[in-house]
């Protein structure tokens, strides 16, 4: 729930996430990326607006519509994959947004380098800043 929340701020939160996010609108439109540092996908400003099969490689094209048809038509709410791209495991997922109807909105897509989460063992209970 958000009250009071300033879209100003909700930017700067979205940018301090240590993940890409993208949103495509339910017009198959990308109509928003966060900036988090450096980019797994740089995606230059003008893409907004765009549609999605515009901004991503010939070769992945045809999964990205894929998915977002099957969001559409209700078949699946989310979609996982990961990659190896530049010695990195990067790990890529979509979502359907729905309002509370369950009507589509659109797709956010998120990706996210784990490749050091990955080599996380054992436990790290408390904080240690040393």
């Amino acid at each position: 729930m958000i009250e009071n929340l300033e879209t100003e701020i909700i930017e700067f939160m979205l940018n301090s996430m240590p993940v890409e996010i993208s949103f495509i609108d339910e017009n198959d439109k990308v109509s928003y990326f966060n900036k988090n540092g450096d980019r797994i996908f740089p995606r230059p400003r003008s893409v907004v607006g765009k549609k999605v099969h515009q901004c991503h490689p010939k070769k992945s094209v045809n999964k990205v519509i894929e998915i977002i048809e099957s969001f559409k038509n209700g078949k699946r709410d989310v979609a996982n994959f990961w990659i190896n791209l530049n010695g990195r495991l990067i790990y890529i997922r979509y979502f359907a947004v729905r309002d509370n109807n369950k009507k589509y909105l659109g797709t956010l897509e998120v990706s996210q380098d784990i490749t050091d989460i990955k080599k996380i063992e054992g436990e790290k209970r408390l904080l240690d800043w040393k």
